[in-house]
């Protein structure tokens, strides 16, 4: 139905099919896919004040003039701390959430399937309340236990989450149409598909950032680095192209990119390791009722000196360094950022080349959307999260501490004597009964 396809279609006097055969049981027929292509979203002010420029070096001028307006956001937001970071990660999630999803409603003709944005919605607010509830728990015991409310959340937290999806389960199964069956299933699973890659990579950098505010900016910094300093490369020295499906991307691009990420992961965690305000993890003060980024650094976060190998020593004079132990941990994740992370953007050229979309949408112009500028940062959210659980963190005192006290008497009673013969039978406290 034409009349229905220009009725809803977001990209008026855009339009662009692609004719494709499908097969029935009656034979073939011919089916119109939507594919929505954005205009020119460059604002008119750059528009006007580039006009003599070509095609190529007015998007370079777009692209960096936005680069550094996202840049100085971000320095705003880490200023306003990592409660305010928290948020800001849970927007992008949202919006790359709409992104996807918007892009299977308008490929899939999905305009008139009952439900379906209403539950895609539904799922994301529930594996949310999962994932957020998780961490809340998990991170501010006190806060939980202190609260009446909270601590019945938090008892029932998987019970509630459950039923909520249940609910959203039992919600499809009625909204299913007969002879939608098979395109609501496929929305189903797109929608499952895009909580997976979104809310669940997400969770891990919020998980990252209460660890130390350090352990998200190093991390996303090198990934933005990178893309700046391949794109930089690649625009005044590429003629080698890396991969079919970004044809842009050239190997002179990649290269540089991970020899300067790497310099800048080192001097960058060098200026950041100084400061508690970066290092310390996200604590919740039961006396002044407020989340506080306060403590004695770690020895991660400590200077010391390290012997050079006798080739440096020979070529520098210098015997030793003195370096944080989190600088070489940051080598790790910028070499990660630029060998690993640029697959995460290959991926996502390849999603968008399925569809025959250049981008995920205009929200940013000059860069496309939020999900164009973010294809990298979930691999690298999830390798942080496992580079910390591998190598870094060890057991919490405290959580085990916290835990202990929300115990009945008795079980408390019965893990002292434990832990206290164990202690005599290893020689660590006299028996004085």
């Amino acid at each position: 139905c034409w009349s229905c396809l220009l009725d809803v279609n977001p990209y008026p006097n855009l339009l662009h099919f692609n004719k494709v055969r499908l097969g029935t049981s009656q034979g073939s027929r011919i089916a119109l896919t939507l594919v929505p292509v954005p205009a020119d979203d460059t604002p008119e002010v750059l528009n006007k004040a580039l006009s003599g420029l070509s095609s190529r070096w007015k998007n370079w001028w777009v692209r960096g003039i936005l680069t550094l307006a996202m840049i100085s956001f971000f320095f705003i937001i880490i200023y306003l701390g990592p409660m305010v970071l928290m948020l800001i990660v849970l927007c992008v999630q949202i919006k790359c959430f709409q992104e996807i999803i918007h892009i299977g409603y308008s490929v899939y003709h999905s305009y008139h399937l009952p439900w379906f944005r209403t539950l895609s919605w539904y799922f994301l607010l529930c594996v949310n309340y999962f994932f957020y509830g998780e961490t809340v728990t998990d991170y501010f015991f006190n806060l939980v236990q202190r609260e009446e409310p909270l601590r019945i959340l938090s008892k029932y937290h998987r019970l509630i989450s459950f039923a909520l999806y249940l609910t959203g389960f039992c919600m499809f199964v009625l909204s299913l149409v007969k002879k939608h069956y098979r395109l609501q299933f496929y929305m189903f699973g797109w929608t499952h598909v895009t909580l997976l890659i979104v809310v669940t990579q997400s969770h891990l950098i919020i998980h990252n950032l209460f660890e130390g505010m350090i352990w998200f900016i190093v991390p996303i910094s090198c990934v933005i680095c990178n893309d700046i300093m391949a794109y930089m490369f690649g625009f005044f020295f590429g003629r080698t192209p890396l991969i079919k499906l970004s044809p842009k991307k050239t190997w002179e691009g990649f290269i540089g990119g991970f020899f300067s990420t790497v310099v800048f992961g080192i001097l960058l965690s060098y200026v950041m390791a100084g400061y508690s305000f970066f290092v310390c993890p996200v604590e919740f003060n039961s006396d002044h009722n407020s989340f506080e980024v306060d403590c004695v650094p770690s020895d991660l976060f400590q200077l010391q000196d390290y012997a050079l190998p006798a080739t440096l020593e020979s070529l520098t004079g210098w015997p030793t360094v003195r370096l944080y132990p989190f600088q070489i941990h940051s080598i790790s994740l910028s070499a990660f950022a630029s060998l690993m992370g640029p697959f995460g953007g290959f991926f996502a050229s390849g999603f968008k080349r399925a569809f025959k979309i250049k981008d995920f949408a205009n929200t940013i112009p000059g860069h496309g959307g939020i999900m164009d500028r973010f294809d990298c940062q979930y691999l690298m959210a999830t390798f942080v999260n496992v580079y910390i659980a591998s190598f870094i963190r060890g057991p919490n005192p405290a959580k085990v501490v916290q835990q202990l006290l929300a115990l009945r008497l008795d079980q408390q009673l019965n893990i002292f004597n434990s832990l206290k013969s164990h202690l005599i039978e290893r020689g660590l406290l006299e028996d004085v009964a």
